[in-house]
């Protein structure tokens, strides 16, 4: 795009109720927020288990700070590692109950590394058709041949498998959110991890919206399933939802993780992060660990909001979803920007999405539930959305 065109294409965003516009809360991230000076309840995060406020996070980044400072001064392969990270990817490796982890400032880093060091132009990515951003990058820029199956169809993903021309000694790759951040549903891993095994594939499984809520001890989506420690599995456990902080973890094999660090560009050419962040996680991962009380808080909130929109009788579909991510698609860009700002009115802060986020035609608001909302909270978005779509 030259200079001269970029003011058109903002006009052209907005004209199309496409133009985004960014809100500056006046407080911490929680489900009640200051926002020009007006309170509001948001269901705008992805803090699902009410942690990115929490008094032991905080705890654990201030000691992390008194004993490592805030900075890491380069990347760990030049300045070394901080011995606080060797322990947060001791813990990681624990919670994900595989051999070893590594860990990366962002789960954008981690997606782009795992795919741009374990695919090249050889190769060939299989993926789900509505798989995160940073998936899709991650395959575009490994220069793999990007081949998309029909969302969590597996009958098109296993005639894709069979019928892709992989020349010999190159590898496939199958990569899939576990849950679907715009829709709420989740890929059938046990499915997807049977033809692994059967193509010598590697599965890769972003588990971003599943970490911290499902699962046993909240360890996520591939403990959920019941899957065994396969070595053609990967983790990735992004830890800037549930976790309450920022960065993910990928897990597997001892082999994959050192060729992870020895290759990955995202993780070599990226200065560290800073400890203060390894001590929230420390802590955070406990709290996950210990926090049944939580998930049952966070389940009982789902199930309120699900039976309350259920009894609107609304002209809208609200997506099956048992996890805090749930979508109510209105379709046209122009309502769901209404709804949102009657919404506003009223004090809920709703987000709309629309393309390119979600596909043409498919706007909608996306409610996240936390375990931090009350029930007085849920009770009145769900008497708010009953009257915003009016």
């Amino acid at each position: 795009m030259k200079p001269s065109d970029l003011s058109a294409a903002l006009a052209k965003l907005e004209a199309e109720f496409l133009k985004r516009e960014r809100k500056t809360p006046e407080n911490p991230c929680g489900p009640e927020m200051l926002l020009n000076g007006r309170k509001l309840i948001a269901f705008a995060s992805n803090d699902y288990l009410g942690l990115a406020n929490d008094d032991s996070l905080k705890q654990g980044a201030m000691t992390a700070i008194e004993q490592w400072g805030v900075g890491a001064g380069a990347s760990q392969l030049v300045s070394g590692r901080l011995g606080i990270f060797a322990t947060l990817e001791q813990a990681c490796a624990d919670f994900a109950q595989r051999e070893a982890a590594v860990y990366f400032p962002s789960g954008f880093l981690a997606n782009l590394g795992v795919l741009t060091t374990l695919a090249d132009r050889h190769d060939v990515i299989f993926a789900d058709r509505i798989n995160h951003a940073s998936l899709i990058d991650g395959a575009l820029l490994s220069r793999a041949q990007h081949v998309r199956y029909q969302h969590t169809d597996m009958d098109d993903l296993a005639r894709k498998l069979a019928h892709t021309p992989v020349a010999e000694g190159s590898a496939r790759l199958i990569v899939t959110d576990s849950v679907f951040s715009m829709d709420g549903d989740e890929a059938p891993l046990p499915a997807l991890l049977d033809l692994a095994i059967q193509y010598d594939a590697w599965l890769i499984v972003d588990d971003a919206h599943g970490l911290g809520v499902l699962g046993p001890q909240g360890r996520g989506s591939i403990a959920d399933a019941r899957l065994p420690a396969h070595p053609n599995l990967i983790m990735i456990g992004t830890l800037g939802k549930a976790a309450g902080v920022s960065g993910a973890f990928v897990a597997g094999n001892r082999d994959l993780v050192e060729w992870l660090i020895q290759r990955a560009r995202t993780y070599i050419y990226t200065t560290g992060a800073s400890p203060m962040l390894a001590g929230a996680l420390l802590a955070s991962l406990q709290r996950i660990i210990q926090g049944d009380d939580l998930r049952s808080q966070l389940n009982d909130n789902i199930a309120a909001f699900r039976s309350g929109i259920a009894a609107l009788n609304l002209p809208y579909a609200l997506l099956p979803s048992r996890t805090g991510i749930q979508a109510l698609v209105i379709g046209d860009n122009e309502a769901t920007l209404k709804i949102a700002a009657r919404l506003l009115e009223q004090g809920y802060w709703v987000p709309a999405i629309r393309p390119p986020t979600v596909a043409a035609g498919s706007a909608r608001l996306r409610i996240s539930l936390s375990a931090a909302h009350t029930p007085a909270h849920i009770q009145g978005l769900v008497q708010a959305i009953g009257c915003a779509c009016q």
